[in-house]
């Protein structure tokens, strides 16, 4: 600081001297130092805060994602496994469902060899059968000796293989009766009759072969029929077992094709936090050591300034300089040179004051200063010293200002972008998250839809199942009734032929020994002439009834094999259906499970996205909302700065 002499009388003494400016001074800075260290020790503070928060929230969010990649890490583990153990259930359901297809076309080609064996018998057969009814039609239109009749029988053998064969039969008859040492008989036991009955043998044994065979083949036929809807079903219910297969470990490898990406995400957002936290740490501890450096540095240069304002105040010094140097006496002549000396720095001073005032009020307009403009306002009444004392205040001012504002400007940058990352990031998991979770809701409300339909067709099925079974039960009564009432026709339709036949046999054996008559003395030997018609129509009846029992029993076979395979085929329909259904709804089960965790993480990443907005909304302020740019305030503050210490230069050169 510099003195400044003001008039007075003679002898007249100063009343501030340099010393006591300089422990004024002093004990400026060491206000000063006490509120910077204090305001340090504030910033410090908050920032001490804001990092045990941060490292609080990164350890949570470590924490969380490690769980995360645990459970991850055990699902892929899960699901690859159980998407291999599907694989070699397929396996083993493709190589039975190749065996019961291998075994169905091996019964089918049996089948087909045993079809045409019996084609062949049954037209062999049939063949004989009509070639002994017309024999023995033949035979007993006429009354042929044996000769004759063998050679009519010969004769008809040249025409048909039927009739060779029962040739043969006839001829191995004829040597067995033969062979039983007997005499023989008179020649009119070897007539065209006794071949006949022979026939007649020979035809009921071939019907009984044909009616066998017929029998067997039905038989057979059946027999296929069953085993082949047997392995149908098999193939089915193991083809449907296959395709649910497949299709869960389609789904299975699809979940761990997608837990792996959210691994990689997740192991990719664990290593971000954690170099986020281990940042986080290495800067605290910087800062910790700059902020107890600093503090350790104000501390001491606040001990040195009151060690300089004790040493400076005491009476050693300040007492020895006033009465050594400012506070000796003048001579009046030496005052009045001293007075004038003044008066002519005090119009330099206000001659340079003026100038500084012109040079800042022009730099406040050009800048549009505030701070310039209200410094030039107070410059204007204000005396020399104090206008030097304001300019450097100014400038201190200016510069811890741009100190401030920069490290403002980097925190506001730093958490600026950090909370970009962090909201983005959530944003994306949100998106995502809401996705899956409209996904899930979708495949439910599928699984739903179908679960009712299957219940609806299950119970349809069901109720058809009983309908056929009401409807085969009475079909079986009424068919076993029928069957049972042709029966006894029959068997009473077979007594009366035969009482018929015994007595029209009776009354014609006589006749081979009558000889003719008188017309009106003719023996009765009953109603030949209706004899035909009344057995013939006996026949025909029992035929009817034969064939009425025949086809009531085929159709009676038919409809239970019918509804055999049918109930066979809707037991397995609704096994499938239920299985199907047993499936679906643990499969539902497992997406509601699913979209309930997936809901969980969506609503805590939500919160985590509004709290990240809420911090976002609180930097906005102090970070987003300024009327002119860091860059702008930074050049505006660079030529305050150089117009205050432009000012500075040339008030000092007047002080001087």
């Amino acid at each position: 600081m510099r003195l400044v002499l003001l008039p007075a009388l003679a002898f007249a003494r100063v009343q501030v001297t340099p010393v006591q400016q300089v422990v004024q001074m002093l004990k400026e800075m060491k206000g000063k130092g006490v509120a910077s260290m204090a305001e340090e020790k504030k910033t410090f503070e908050a920032y001490t805060e804001w990092a045990d928060d941060r490292t609080t929230d990164l350890g949570f969010e470590i924490k969380t994602t490690k769980m995360d990649i645990e459970k991850l890490i055990a699902f892929i583990d899960k699901a690859d496994s159980d998407a291999a153990t599907l694989g070699t259930e397929i396996g083993q359901l493709q190589n039975e469902i190749a065996q019961n297809e291998a075994a169905q076309k091996a019964a089918t080609t049996q089948r087909d060899s045993e079809h045409a064996e019996y084609v062949e018998a049954q037209e062999d057969l049939a063949e004989s059968v009509d070639a002994l009814g017309r024999a023995i039609q033949t035979l007993k239109a006429q009354s042929f000796n044996r000769p004759q009749a063998f050679a009519q029988l010969q004769a008809m053998a040249k025409k048909s293989a039927g009739m060779r064969k029962v040739l043969a039969a006839l001829l191995q008859e004829d040597q067995t009766a033969g062979d039983d040492g007997a005499p023989a008989v008179a020649a009119y036991e070897f007539q065209s009759s006794g071949i006949v009955d022979i026939l007649d043998k020979l035809l009921d044994k071939f019907k009984g072969q044909l009616s066998d065979t017929e029998s067997a083949e039905a038989n057979e036929a059946h027999a296929y029929n069953l085993e082949v809807l047997h392995l149908g079903n098999v193939i089915q219910r193991l083809s449907t077992d296959r395709e649910g297969k497949s299709e869960l470990k389609g789904k299975t490898v699809s979940d761990s094709a997608s837990a792996k990406g959210r691994l990689n995400a997740s192991k990719a957002d664990l290593a971000e936090s954690e170099s986020l936290l281990a940042e986080t740490k290495s800067t605290l501890a910087v800062k910790t050591r700059a902020f107890e450096s600093n503090q350790q540095v104000r501390k001491e240069e606040l001990e040195a300034l009151d060690q300089a304002v004790n040493i400076i105040a005491d009476s050693s010094v300040a007492g020895s300089y006033a009465s050594h140097i400012n506070l000796a006496q003048v001579p009046i002549g030496r005052a009045i040179s001293l007075l004038q000396q003044s008066s002519h720095q005090h119009a330099a001073r206000e001659q340079a004051k003026t100038q500084v005032v012109v040079l800042l009020q022009k730099k406040a307009t050009a800048l549009g200063s505030s701070l310039l403009a209200s410094a030039v306002a107070r410059m204007a009444d204000s005396p020399f010293a104090k206008v030097i004392e304001m300019i450097e205040g100014l400038l201190t001012k200016l510069k811890e200002e741009a100190a401030s504002e920069a490290d403002h400007k980097a925190f506001c940058d730093e958490e600026l972008q950090t909370n970009k990352l962090k909201r983005e990031e959530k944003t994306s998991s949100v998106n995502s998250l809401t996705a899956e979770v409209q996904k899930y809701d979708a495949e439910i409300a599928d699984m739903a839809e179908e679960l009712q339909a299957l219940t609806e067709e299950q119970a349809a099925l069901s109720k058809a199942m009983q309908e056929s079974t009401e409807q085969r039960t009475t079909e079986k009564a009424e068919n076993e009734a029928t069957i049972k009432d042709s029966e006894e026709a029959q068997q009473a339709l077979k007594k009366a032929l035969v009482v018929l036949r015994e007595f029209y046999s009776a009354q014609a054996a006589p006749a081979l020994v009558q000889t003719k008559q008188v017309p009106e003395m003719a023996a009765y030997t009953g109603m030949q002439g209706n004899k035909g018609g009344v057995i013939g129509m006996l026949e025909v009846i029992e035929s009817d009834f034969l064939r009425l029992e025949t086809e009531t029993k085929a159709a009676e076979t038919q409809a239970a094999a019918e509804y055999d395979e049918f109930m066979a085929t809707s037991r397995a329909t609704a096994k499938s259906k239920h299985d199907r259904e047993f499936k679906q709804s643990l499969a539902k089960d497992d997406a509601e499970f699913k979209r309930g965790r997936v809901q969980e993480d969506l609503t805590f990443v939500e919160s985590e996205l509004s709290e990240a907005q809420k911090y976002y909304d609180s930097l906005k302020p102090q970070c987003l909302q300024v009327h002119v740019s860091y860059e702008e305030r930074a050049e505006q503050r660079k030529q305050e700065i150089e117009a205050l210490k432009e000012s500075y230069k040339i008030l000092d050169g007047m002080g001087a």
